[in-house]
């Protein structure tokens, strides 16, 4: 049993970037798929899919982006809040994240986005990880 799924999917992505691959799979969740589309929506990865094949569960496929020569659009992914220590930020002390340059990702009352998103909307809420 894993108890952290989001720390397994962005450890995953993190390996499969070092070693240049051009996509990973993981187990899928809701969660794991917000995570997805935000990363999507922010342009750090290519595109998602949920695949459901003849196993029991669901597989999440995310296509990394990469740039020129294989340079990763994601130079680190780094998790904040985990199951043993809950991080909840409000609207004014949401993080920004290599000045503006990387993204907070955080888990609000309408859903998962970015800081910026939130920022927007006014929202706080759970900051789940920090790409850049």
């Amino acid at each position: 049993m894993m108890t952290d799924p989001i720390a397994d999917l962005l450890n995953r992505m993190r390996n499969a970037l070092a070693a240049r691959k051009s996509e990973v799979t993981v187990p899928s969740s809701k969660l794991k798929v917000a995570v997805a589309q935000a990363l999507k929506n922010e342009g750090f990865i290519e595109d998602f899919d949920v695949v459901k094949d003849r196993a029991a569960h669901p597989v999440l496929r995310v296509r990394l982006r990469y740039h020129g020569k294989r340079r990763p659009a994601i130079l680190g992914l780094r998790r904040v809040s985990t199951p043993g220590l809950r991080v909840y930020s409000r609207r004014r002390s949401l993080p920004r994240v290599y000045r503006g340059l990387g993204v907070a990702l955080v888990s609000t009352s309408r859903g998962l986005m970015s800081d910026r998103e939130a920022w927007k909307q006014g929202l706080g809420g759970e900051v789940i990880c920090y790409v850049w």
